[in-house]
C-alpha cells in the first residue's frame, strides 16, 4: 500500500502494516488542532493589541475633552507675564537681595523654587521679538509680526483664551502695571493690526467691540486712554469718553484712586465688571512707589485684590476663573537700561508670584500658577568691563542698594528744575544742583564725575540714560542694548494638571496652546466668529472689527515713552 505523507510532519519515510495502520502517522483530526490552536491565540492577540491601542486613544482623547480625565470642571488659571525679564534679572535680583537682606547664598527668590523651563521668543517677522507679537503667542497660540495685537501676519484677527474662556463661562481678570491698553493686556482682549491703537483697544477691552465684553475685571494704569481729548490729562485722538461708555452701557464699576482701592477690601467689597485705572499712564517704578503708598496700589496688592474678588465671584459657579497679571515695568527698567529700579520691580514680582501660590494654597478648587517673560530687553550682564581697563570679576549690589529714586524720576525732577530756572542762573550752579539733590541723594553716588554732571547739565532730554549709566559703571552692570534681545526666557509654574507639557525648552506658542488646553476652551471658535465680524457694517457700535482701525490718524497716535513699535 502506498505510504501517506502527512504534510505537517514532512517524513519521508514512513511505512504502514497490512492492515493499513501507519505507526508514523497522526490521526488528520488531531494533526489540525494544533495548527487551530495557533491560529486562534494569534487572533486572541490580535484583538487584544487592537482593545490596548483603542483604551490608550480613549484614554488620550478623554484627556484632551472637557472632561480632562478625572479633573473636576470647576478649575482656575493664573497666567504671570514678566515683561522683559531675562535670566540675568533673576541673577541679578537673587544677588542684590542676599546682599541687602544678609542672606545665605543658597537663600533664592520663590521664582526660583518654582523654575520649570525655557521659552523661544521668536517672532513671525524678526528672531528678536517686541511684546505685542510674543503676547499673542500667548493669547492665541500662533506666532505673528512684532507689533501686532491679536492678529496673524495674514491681518486677520485670531481669538485669545481669555476672550474663549469668557465664552465658556469663566470669570475673568487683567493686573498691570503699565497702561492696561498696553500690548500685553491688549492682546488677551482686542484685536487690531499694530500697537500704537491704544483708542481702539480701550473701546474693545470695555465691551465695545466684535465680541462684546470678554474681561470682568481690569487693575492698572492709562487713564489718559479712556478721557476724552476735551478732558485735561486725556492721551485720546478723539472726544469718546470711554469710562462713561464702560459705566453707562456695559455696567463696569469704576474705581480711580487709592482710597476707592482700599474699600475693595481685598476684593471682597468688589462688584465686577470692575474697572480700576489708579495711573494716567504707568503705575511708577515700585522703587518710587513706595514713596507715594497712598496713592498708588502695588502688583502684589492688586493681584491679591483680583484674585479674592475673582474668588467670590465665581464661588456659587460652575467655572472657575482666567486672570492674566503682568510685572510690566521690569520691562521699562530694562529699557531705559536702570539696575536699580529693575532689581525693585523683579521682587515685587517674586512678592506677587508668592501671593498667587498663597492663594492656591488656601483654594478649594484646582488652580494653577503659569508664570513666563514675553522677552528680555536690554541684554543685561551682572559684570562690565570698561573701556581700557581688564575684566573686573566682580559687581557691586551695593551701589544698587544705595539709590533711592529711579532715573526716571531723577529725569523727570531735572526737567521739572530746569524749566523753572531763570536765564540768570549759571551752568555751574546747575551743575551744584544736579549734584547735591539728584545724583547723591537719588542714585547714592558720592563721586559722580564733572563730565557726568556737564552732561546731564547740557542735554536733560536724555538724562534718564546718562543716570542709568552713572549708576551701572559704578555697580558694573553691563547693558547691551536699549531694546530686546531674542535670549530664552524662562518658564515658572506651582505645578500640578498637565503641566508637564511645557517643561523643557518651548516654543512661546506652547504656552499659549497649554493655556486654552487647561482651561479647555476653544480659541478657533472666537477666531471664527471674529472673522465672521470683518466687513460688519454697524461702525456705530464697532461690530465690524476694523471699524476703529479706519480713524483718521489712529495708527499714527504718538507712542508712550517705551512703547515704540519695536520697543516694549
Amino acid at each position: 500500500m502506498a505510504s501517506e505523507q502527512s504534510p505537517l510532519l514532512g517524513n519521508e519515510n514512513q511505512t504502514t502494516d497490512q492492515d493499513g495502520y501507519d505507526g508514523n502517522r497522526v490521526d488528520p483530526k488531531a494533526s489540525r488542532w494544533p495548527r487551530i490552536r495557533e491560529i486562534g491565540l494569534f487572533i486572541w492577540a490580535v484583538v487584544a493589541t487592537a482593545a490596548v491601542i483603542v483604551v490608550a486613544v480613549w484614554t488620550q482623547h478623554n484627556q484632551q475633552t472637557s472632561k480632562h480625565g478625572s479633573r473636576p470642571a470647576k478649575r482656575n488659571l493664573v497666567f504671570m507675564v514678566s515683561d522683559g525679564m531675562g535670566p540675568a534679572s533673576l541673577s541679578l535680583t537673587r544677588s542684590y537681595r542676599q546682599h541687602v537682606e544678609g542672606l545665605p547664598e543658597h537663600d533664592t527668590l520663590t521664582l526660583d523654587k518654582h523654575f520649570w523651563g525655557t521659552s523661544r521668543t521668536r517672532s513671525s517677522s524678526s528672531l528678536v521679538t517686541d511684546s505685542a507679537a510674543g503676547a499673542t503667542a500667548f493669547s492665541c497660540g500662533k506666532k505673528t509680526y512684532n507689533g501686532a495685537i491679536s492678529m496673524l501676519p495674514d491681518f486677520q484677527p485670531c481669538g485669545s483664551v481669555l476672550e474663549a474662556a469668557k465664552k465658556a463661562g469663566y470669570t475673568t481678570g487683567m493686573v498691570v502695571t503699565t497702561d492696561i491698553t498696553d500690548a500685553t493686556p491688549a492682546c488677551f482682549a482686542s484685536h487690531v493690526m499694530i500697537r500704537q491703537m491704544q483708542d481702539a483697544i480701550a473701546l474693545q477691552e470695555i465691551g465695545h467691540g466684535p465680541l462684546g465684553r470678554s474681561v470682568d475685571l481690569m487693575l492698572g494704569g492709562g487713564r489718559c486712554h479712556f478721557m476724552p481729548n476735551t478732558t485735561s490729562g486725556s492721551c485720546r485722538l478723539d472726544n469718546i469718553d470711554v469710562i462713561a461708555m464702560a459705566e453707562e452701557k456695559y455696567g463696569w464699576s469704576y474705581i480711580d484712586n487709592r482710597k476707592s482701592f482700599d474699600a475693595l477690601h481685598e476684593g471682597q467689597s468688589a462688584a465686577l465688571p470692575l474697572l480700576g485705572l489708579f495711573a494716567s499712564s504707568d503705575v511708577p517704578f515700585e522703587m518710587d512707589r513706595k514713596n507715594m503708598h497712598d496713592v498708588y496700589p502695588s502688583l502684589s496688592e492688586m493681584a491679591t485684590t483680583a484674585l479674592r474678588a475673582l474668588e467670590k465671584a465665581t464661588s456659587k459657579s460652575e467655572k472657575g476663573f482666567f486672570l492674566m497679571i503682568e510685572g510690566s515695568r521690569i520691562d521699562h527698567a530694562g529699557h531705559i537700561n536702570d539696575p536699580a529700579a529693575q532689581v525693585r520691580e523683579v521682587l515685587e514680582y517674586d512678592r506677587t508670584f508668592k501671593a498667587v501660590l498663597d492663594f492656591i494654597d488656601d483654594s478649594d478648587t484646582e488652580t494653577v500658577l503659569v508664570a513666563t517673560s514675553d522677552h528680555e530687553t536690554g541684554g543685561l550682564a551682572t559684570a562690565l568691563q570698561e573701556p581700557g581697563h581688564l575684566p573686573v570679576y566682580r559687581w557691586y549690589p551695593q551701589v544698587l542698594a544705595n539709590a533711592t529714586a529711579s532715573c526716571e524720576n531723577l529725569a523727570a525732577s531735572l526737567q521739572n528744575y530746569i524749566s523753572s530756572l531763570s536765564a540768570s542762573t549759571s551752568k555751574e550752579q546747575l551743575k551744584t544742583w544736579i549734584n547735591d539733590n539728584l545724583i547723591i541723594p537719588g542714585l547714592g553716588v558720592v563721586d559722580a564725575t564733572d563730565e557726568e554732571i556737564s552732561l546731564l547739565a547740557d542735554k536733560p532730554d536724555v538724562s534718564v540714560n546718562t543716570f542709568a549709566a552713572i549708576i551701572s559703571l559704578r555697580a558694573h552692570i553691563g547693558w547691551s542694548t536699549h531694546g530686546h534681545t531674542a535670549v530664552d526666557v524662562n518658564i515658572y509654574s506651582s505645578g500640578g494638571r498637565d503641566t508637564d507639557q511645557i517643561r523643557g525648552n518651548v516654543e512661546n506658542t506652547d504656552i499659549g496652546k497649554f493655556l486654552s488646553h487647561y482651561l479647555d476652551v476653544d480659541v478657533d471658535e472666537i477666531t471664527e466668529k471674529l472673522r465672521e465680524s470683518i466687513g460688519g457694517d454697524d461702525k456705530d457700535t464697532n461690530k465690524g472689527l476694523y471699524a476703529t482701525l479706519g480713524q483718521k490718524g489712529a495708527g499714527n497716535q504718538a507712542s508712550d515713552k517705551y512703547h515704540a513699535l519695536e520697543r516694549s
